[in-house]
C-alpha cells in the first residue's frame, strides 16, 4: 500500500481538481487499513470517485465532503458507531487533500511526507523517522506522526508474468490487475491476440517464441502458463526450470501434468525441480469457466503471498499446506 502517484496524475489530467482521501489512522475496528485511499472529483451530477476506503456511510460522506472541499487539506476523526451508524466499533482519521496540476510538481517520488493541515515545519520526530528509514534502506508504512502524514510512493513489488492471452489469460488479467501490488507482464505470440484496451499497469509483450523471454524475468517473478499450445506450455516450463522463479503454475488436468512431468524429466530435469511447478492451478472444484479459473488462481496466489509474509514467524518445518490448514 502506498501513495499511487501515477493514478493521481492521471486523475488530475482527466478531471482537473481532484481530492485524495486517505485513512491516516485507526483505532479499534475499521473497514480498511491505514493508507487505503480514494480519489474524488466533481461532475455535473455531483461527484465521482475511484478507489475505496471501505464503503458504507464513512466513504459516502467523505466523498461528498471532498467533492466540495475548498481548503487544501483537512484532517477529521470519525467514530464509526456513534457518528455514522456503522457496525465497526472503532474510529477512523481521514486526511483529505486537494490536488491540481501544479501541486503534483512538488511531490517527492519515493516518500511523500507533508503536514496533515496547513502550516508548520517538519517535526523532529518525522525527521528522525525518515532518516532512520533512509539509513536502513527501507520504505515506511503509511502513518500519521505528530500531525504529519508519511506515505511511500506506490511501487508494484510482485512481478507476475502471464503467458497466454486467450480466454483464461484475459480473465486472469481482469481479476489480478486491480490488485495494487502486482506488476503484470502479459506475453503471447502476436499483438492481435491481446484485447483493447489493456488494463492500466499491465505490460503486453509479444514474441514469436515466448520461451526466449523467460531469461528476462526476475527470479522473484510468479508465472502462470496458459497458452493455446501444449508444446509452447512445455517449452515455457522447460525454460522456467532452467531459470528461477518464486512460483510457476501451469493450467491443465492431472493427465496433462503426468505427461509433462515425463517429458520434462526426459529433458534433464530432476523430480524435485519439476515438483516446483504447480499443476493444476486454482481450485478445480470451482469449475472450468475462465472467470472461475481466474478467481481460484487469484485466491491461490494471495494465499501463497500471505504465507510468505508469516513464514518467518512460523515454527520451523511449517509448510504451506499446514499453514493453510491452520488458517482454516
Amino acid at each position: 500500500m502506498g501513495f499511487d502517484l501515477e493514478e493521481l496524475r492521471a486523475a488530475v489530467a482527466n478531471h482537473g481538481r481532484v481530492a485524495r482521501v486517505v485513512i491516516a489512522a485507526i483505532r479499534g475496528s475499521s473497514p480498511r487499513e491505514v493508507g487505503a485511499a480514494m480519489l474524488v472529483w466533481r461532475t455535473e451530477d455531483g461527484f465521482a470517485q475511484s478507489g475505496t476506503i471501505g464503503g458504507g456511510a464513512l466513504e459516502f460522506e467523505a466523498a461528498q465532503r471532498a467533492a466540495v472541499q475548498e481548503k487544501p487539506s483537512l484532517l477529521n476523526t470519525h467514530a464509526l458507531g456513534p457518528d455514522l451508524g456503522q457496525c465497526c466499533g472503532g474510529s477512523v482519521t481521514l486526511l483529505s487533500e486537494v490536488y491540481e496540476a501544479a501541486d503534483l510538481e512538488t511531490l517527492e517520488t519515493e516518500v511523500i511526507a507533508r503536514p496533515a493541515e496547513a502550516g508548520g515545519e517538519m517535526p523532529l520526530s518525522v525527521h528522525r523517522k525518515l532518516s532512520q528509514l533512509r539509513s536502513q534502506g527501507t520504505r515506511p508504512e503509511p502513518q500519521l506522526i505528530d500531525g504529519w502524514m508519511i506515505e511511500p510512493v506506490h511501487r508494484p513489488e510482485r512481478p507476475l508474468w502471464i503467458w497466454g492471452a486467450g480466454h483464461v489469460g484475459r480473465a486472469l488479467v481482469n481479476v489480478l490487475s486491480p490488485l495494487p501490488d502486482h506488476a503484470i507482464t502479459w506475453v503471447d505470440t502476436a499483438k492481435d491476440r491481446f484485447p483493447e484496451p489493456i488494463a492500466s499497469g499491465v505490460t503486453p509483450v509479444w514474441a514469436e517464441n515466448p520461451a526466449f523471454l523467460v531469461a528476462h524475468a526476475p527470479s522473484s517473478a510468479q508465472h502462470l502458463v496458459l497458452t493455446y499450445s501444449h508444446e509452447l506450455d512445455l517449452a515455457l516450463c522447460h525454460a522456467l526450470l532452467k531459470h528461477d522463479f518464486a512460483f510457476a503454475g501451469l493450467i491443465g488436468s492431472a493427465t496433462k501434468w503426468a505427461r509433462f512431468k515425463s517429458r520434462l524429466a526426459a529433458l534433464g530435469h530432476e523430480p524435485a525441480q519439476i515438483a516446483r511447478i504447480t499443476c493444476p492451478i486454482g481450485d478445480p472444484a470451482l469449475g472450468k469457466h475462465p472467470q472461475m479459473i481466474a478467481v481460484g488462481v487469484a485466491a491461490q496466489l494471495l494465499a501463497l503471498e500471505a504465507w510468505h509474509k508469516t513464514k518467518n514467524a512460523a515454527p520451523d518445518g511449517v509448510e504451506l499446506e499446514q499453514w493453510k490448514d491452520r488458517r482454516a
